[in-house]
Formats: structure tokens, sequence, C-alpha cells
């Protein structure tokens, strides 16, 4: 069946379809060679002509693939293999191409950044650190500017007015974290000119797995001061240190830990409460349960590091620091608790977006990466993108050797000790992947004791780190790092390495994702490099205590191997199964998550096109008035609703309206409800037309954006906490046979109906106040 999925490969398909482009921009080249620099500059502007005249991207693609060719050739001295045509032009398409490591990415993604900055709407390019934003810039940088072309850099710490000059570049680098928090603020902006970003036209991610997968768990939030007290955090971890093991259960697969009944009555005592899960304790109980699954489900130096009293969290899948994020919901603060450092205020949400829905509004997305194709079926029901599979540009003659399997840990890292070892005092380089700090550094250990001499590339090293992987496929460099630290940076075999069997990738455990996998494997082997790799495995690796099957350990364990490892067919395809299994739930709480997220986002985009009409200056008069009209129709029907008028509550009405508008209004015994709606409409227009007249056009106009935005921003996030605190009761929705999903989108958006509702007549009580003022 293998050979058969090849031939109906959607990927080939492509390819042999795109070859015939590129030898259209293969014969090029010698003409294009012969353009002085001058001549091949001036291409640009007439890229550009050609565009507004009507002509369109793929009309141009031809030309402009060979001048980014020349031009890459003259700027940086590389000039695009074939290959790497392809994959520029699957990008153009809004598409992924898959490349295998070293295949030049970066390059690729110059071709069509080019051809969609002509149009002049800009183009992100969106890599996953500082680091590698800034070295791209400054190198593919230098192929754009040669072609006339602006180029931007996004980084922390930027003034608005930098951000301002990066953002109008025609193409811009930078991180997804920072483009995601720039569309943010963008949207929290008070006035037009706090803005920075323009139109999310196109944008083009490298490492497109880890940012559209591996971080769309973690949304993007931006917050202000919440209200939960830290000392209720350190007495819920005084608490769960008193635990013993029958106080509470915890599920490794779904990896949750909840207290049981015993741990329930043990915090009720503690805590002197009757009922510690009632409505009453819920912020205490909350607390409790973020400081269990701090103790119980996250490890210090694999989840998280501690640095300079801080408490940093670490991606599981590329095992990079993330700085300036946090665990949510009060999970930060319970392991600030844990680790006895500062714990910072718990925070109230201002502004949040996951990268799903922030990357799903650009125009056109594509993005590169070597490891995609196990997620094809994300990508392409998420995000509308179809993963293209690049060939090499010289034959992968890597070998790949099958999985050894230990029967316990130790015996594992002695076997991987022993290894390295061998391999070391041959000079062949050798690159090792943990799961974990602190594995790693246990494996550092054991290897100081043998005298070998190696780096150590973690989460707590991490300004080091494209030096350090750079330098692994030097003769005699052993390298050890943390699941895929040091992804973006090519490892370039040293002199006389090829000839030792290249570099030797050894993974001391299997990742939950195949695609991990497949990323530390593909740091050997580049561009047609000889290289090797094989994984250590024991029974006590996460992957196969928790998702091994039983008959699987009961084989190992019966054979008496001792300390000798077992090398299997079967051993392997039952551990890839146990990963597909987990990938499969991994993509399910994943699209659960944006179910949800999805319902806030259609929320979102209302909320901030009300605010950027606002900002751009258009007249909001009408919608002042049509506020005022709403309004007085709510306080009508709420005490003159009744047809029969006798029960008509006419004093609370004229209290009402006093109590808001500031305002005596008569009800006539001959009035009907129509006319009272009337009667009030003149009166508050009339007020209106006074203040406006008073104090001016111009400056009304900005009383009222001014109110209206303020208003809006207020009630928002309220709404935001609402929502979070809804969807956090909507697990328990299911056990009553409903749909969490589709009561948080009922109840969601009559929150947010009320919501409406209430900003403008907030907004027209504001006003009413500021005139009775003047």
């Amino acid at each position: 069946m293998g050979n058969l999925a090849e031939i109906f490969d959607p990927s080939k398909q492509d390819v042999k379809r795109l070859r015939k482009i590129v030898n259209k921009i293969l014969a090029l080249d010698m003409a294009y060679s012969d353009l002085s620099d001058a001549e091949l500059i001036r291409k640009t502007e007439e890229f550009k002509r050609r565009l507004l005249k009507g002509e369109t991207l793929d009309d141009i693609l031809i030309e402009a693939f060979a001048t980014v060719r020349e031009g890459a050739y003259r700027s940086i001295g590389l000039k695009p293999f074939p290959v790497q045509l392809i994959g520029g032009m699957v990008m153009n398409e809004g598409n992924i191409a898959e490349m295998r490591t070293g295949e030049g990415k970066t390059l690729v993604a110059t071709l069509p950044a080019y051809l969609n900055a002509l149009e002049g709407k800009g183009v992100y390019v969106v890599t996953v650190n500082d680091y590698l934003a800034k070295r791209d810039m400054e190198l593919m940088g230098k192929v754009h500017q040669f072609l006339g072309l602006r180029v931007g850099l996004i980084t922390r710490g930027q003034s608005l007015e930098e951000k301002k000059v990066a953002y109008e570049a025609d193409i811009t680098y930078g991180t997804n974290n920072e483009f995601g928090f720039d569309y943010l603020r963008d949207n929290m902006a008070i006035s037009k000119d706090q803005q920075v970003q323009r139109g999310l036209n196109y944008a083009i991610i490298d490492e497109v797995d880890s940012v559209l997968i591996d971080e769309a768990r973690t949304p993007l939030i931006i917050a202000g001061p919440g209200t939960t007290s830290s000392s209720l955090y350190k007495m819920a971890d005084n608490f769960v240190g008193l635990l013993s093991e029958d106080d509470f259960e915890k599920d490794e697969k779904l990896k949750s830990v909840q207290l049981t009944e015993k741990g329930i009555e043990k915090a009720e005592n503690f805590f002197s409460v009757e009922n510690i899960t009632d409505f009453n304790c819920i912020e205490l109980f909350h607390c409790v349960q973020k400081a269990l699954h701090a103790h119980k489900m996250m490890q210090l130096d694999k989840d998280y590091i501690v640095v300079d009293g801080e408490v940093i969290i670490v991606d599981e899948f590329t095992g990079r620091t993330m700085p300036g994020r946090r665990f949510s919901d009060g999970l930060h603060q319970a392991i600030e608790a844990k680790e006895n450092v500062k714990i910072n205020a718990e925070t109230k949400t201002i502004a949040t977006i996951t990268f799903q829905n922030y990357f799903r509004m650009f125009n056109k997305l594509a993005g590169m990466t070597g490891t995609a194709k196990t997620e094809e079926d994300e990508f392409s029901s998420i995000y509308n993108l179809n993963v293209v599979t690049i060939p090499t540009n010289r034959p992968m003659i890597r070998i790949d050797q099958t999985d050894l399997v230990y029967v316990d840990e130790e015996t594992k890292f002695r076997a991987v000790v022993n290894e390295i070892e061998k391999r070391h005092q041959i000079g062949q380089p050798v690159l090792i992947g943990t799961v974990s700090i602190e594995k790693s550094e246990k494996l550092s250990h054991e290897l100081k004791a043998k005298n070998v001499q190696h780096s150590v590339l973690n989460a707590k090293y991490h300004e080091q780190e494209a030096e350090i992987i750079a330098g692994a496929g030097q003769y005699g460099a052993v390298t050890i790092a943390t699941n895929m630290a040091g992804r973006g940076t090519d490892i370039v075999l040293g002199k006389g390495v090829a000839e030792l069997g290249g570099l030797y990738v050894v993974g001391t455990e299997r990742h939950e994702s195949r695609r991990i996998d497949n990323q530390l494997r593909g740091r050997s082997g580049r561009q047609g490099d000889p290289g090797e790799s094989r994984f250590f495995l024991s029974l006590e690796d996460t992957i196969m205590r928790v998702f091994g099957s039983e008959r699987l350990h009961k084989y190992i364990e019966q054979a008496e191997v001792g300390d000798a490892a077992f090398e299997s067919k079967m051993i392997s395809k039952s551990i890839e199964t146990a990963q597909k299994q987990v990938e499969a739930k991994n993509f399910e709480s994943r699209k659960n998550v944006l179910k949800f997220d999805n319902i806030m986002n259609k929320q979102r985009e209302i909320i901030y096109e009300q605010r950027q009409s606002v900002l751009d200056g258009i007249e909001i008069q009408d919608q002042i008035f049509e506020m005022l009209q709403t309004t007085i129709e709510n306080y009508v029907d709420t005490f003159l609703g009744d047809a029969q008028k006798d029960y008509w509550d006419i004093e609370g009405f004229k209290n009402a309206i006093d109590s808001a508008f500031h305002i005596r209004i008569e009800v006539e015994e001959e009035d009907t409800k129509k006319s009272v709606l009337e009667k009030l409409e003149n009166v508050l227009r009339e007020h209106f037309s006074k203040i406006r007249k008073d104090i001016g056009d111009e400056a009304m106009n900005q009383v009222e954006s001014g109110v209206l935005l303020k208003i809006v921003d207020m009630a928002w996030m309220d709404h935001i906490d609402n929502m979070d605190q809804l969807k956090q009761g909507m697990s328990l929705r299911s056990y009553g046979n409903n749909d969490p999903v589709k009561e948080y989108t009922r109840e969601g958006f009559a929150m947010f109906e009320e919501m409406i509702q209430d900003i403008k007549e907030n907004t027209i009580k504001y006003l009413m106040n500021i005139g009775q003022s003047t």
C-alpha cells in the first residue's frame, strides 16, 4: 500500500506540474545573467507597473522568480536550485512546502516574498524567535534590498515609531508572538496614530508546524490586574504539600489530576469550610485545583524553568523558552507558589486571540517546514493549507536504524553513553536529543564521568542556541539538545566527517508526536550528506509506559533480555500506533479549543470593526442617534410595555429617565406608548443638538468618539472575562447530554447582545452627563 500511496500522492502531481514552470524560469537564466545591475533592479518597477495595468502575480511569476534568482546570486552568492523554485511556487499558491532540513528554506522564502511584495500590500515573514527573524532579515533582506524593495524587522521592545517604519516596509520579518501581540495592541489603541500594522495581506510562516500546531494550544493574551489574592495560592500550595497518594488521582493520558473524596474532606478540614465545592468557595477550590496540577502534573526543567526568580514556560515540542507568555487561569501563580518565588498578581484578560484565528485573517497564508505531512489533515481542515512534499536537491542517503528497547531507563542510558563514547573515539560527531532539561543534564553528568567533552543545548542556554547547534557537525563534537532546540540553524559537516559516516543522531526517547522525532532525525543527512540515526528507548519512557500496549510489555518482560536491547519491527510499529493515537487525540483537543474560540472570534471581529471605524474618523453621529433610539425604546418597553395603561409603571419610568439622563419628562393621560417615545426622543435630540452647538461640531465628534471607545473597551474586557468563566463551566454541560459548544454559542451570543445593549445605553448616559456639566 505504501507504494500505491506514493503513486497517488498529490504532492507528486503538484511537483510534476510545477517542474514545467521551473524549466521556463531556468530558460531565462542566461538572459538575466547578461543584465547589468541597474537593468536587473529596474525589473522591480516594471513588474509593479504591469500589475497596476491589470496583470496578475501569475502573469509575472516566471520573470519575477528569474529576477530573484539572479539577484540572490549577485547579492549573497546563492542561486536557488530547481527544487527551491518549486518550493517558492508552492508557497506563492498559499500552501505549505515540506522541505527537508538543509534544503535552504530561508532562501526559498525570498521568491514568493518578492513576488507578493510587488503588489504594495505588505508581506510578513514569520519566524519563531527574535534571533532567527534578525538573522533572516539581515541575510535574505540583502536580496530584496538589492532589487529595490524595503525590508523591516519587528522585535520586542521597539518604539511605536520603529514598528511603524518596519510595518510600512515591503517585506517585514518578525516572530509569530510579536505580530500577534501588535494586532491586539492595535485594536486597543485610542487613536489611529498609535496603530502600527497595516492590512493582513500575505504571511509566510517558517517552522509552520511549530507556529500553527504546537503553539496553537496557548492563546496570546494581554492582561491587566485581576482580583485573586496571592496569599490564597500560597495557602493552597501548603495544603497540597500535605496530600498523600490516596488523596488525589491523576490520568497521564488525559493530563489531568483531581482530588478524591478523601482529598476533598481533607481540604474542607484544612480550610475550615463546610463544602469546598460550594459556589461561595469557588475561588478557593480553583486555587487548590491549580496547586494540585502544578505539583502533580508540571515538572521543573521540563514544562518550565526558574531564572532569576521568574517562572518561564518551556515549549514541550521545541524545547525553547517562551518569555513573556504565562500559563493561564491561575496555573502560573500556582507554580510560582510551588517554586517559592514571588507570586505575581493574577491577571484579567484584556485582549486575546489564538494563532489559528490570527493567521486565518490573512488574505493569503503559506508556510515551510521539514515536517508537516503527518499533520496534513489539520493544516487542511483548520487553515485550508495543502502540504506539498518537495524533492531533495540531492538524494537522501541517511541510514535510519530500527529502535533499540531496554527494560529500564538506567540500562538505556548506560547503552546511550557507551554508544556515544564509541562514536566519539573515532571522531564522528553525535547529536543527542532528550525530552527534558532534567534528562539532558543527567546525560551530561554521565558523559563528564567518562571524560567525553560535549556541549549542552537546552532552554537554560537559549542565547547560545545557534552557535552550539552550528558546530554540532564538526569532528569529535558531542551535542546534547532538548527536543528540537536549535531548529532553524543548519548543521554543516566538518572536514573528514563525511568519511566517518556523517552526523550520528541519537534519540533518547520517543515523543508523543512522530513529527518531533522526524525533526530530530532530519538534522542529519542534509544536502546528500551521509548520516545515521537511532532511538534508544526503555519500558519506563512516558510513551511506552502510558501508551504502550500490555502485550508489548509482556512480550519484552517474558524474553528476560537483562541489559540487552530488543530490536523489533513489531515494537516500532506498536510505538508508531501509540503516537498516531496521541496525535489524533491532540488534534481533537485543538479542534475543540478552536470551536470555542471561533465564537469569541466572531464577536471580536464585530467589536474590532466598530473600534476601527471610530479610529478611521467615520462620522458616528448617526450611530449615536441609533443608540439613543434603541436605549429609549428599551426604557419605554420596560416600564410602559403593557397594552393596558392601567399597568404602566409611570413613576418608575420617570425616575429611571431622570436617573439615567438627568431630565424630567411628563406622561399625560392622553399619551400613548408611541407619543411618549416621540416626546422622549425629541427632548434628547434637542439636548444633543444644544451640546453640539455649545462646544462645536469638531469637539463634539471627538467627545463622542472618545466616549464610545472607552465604553466599548471596558465592556469588552468584562465580556472576555465573563465568556472565559462561561467556558470553564461548559465541561459540566456534557454530563446532561448537552453539546457544550452549542450551549456556549447560545449563551455567549445572548451575553454579547446584552453587552451591545449596555454599550449603547452607557454611551448615551455618559454623553448626557457631559451635557449636564456644560
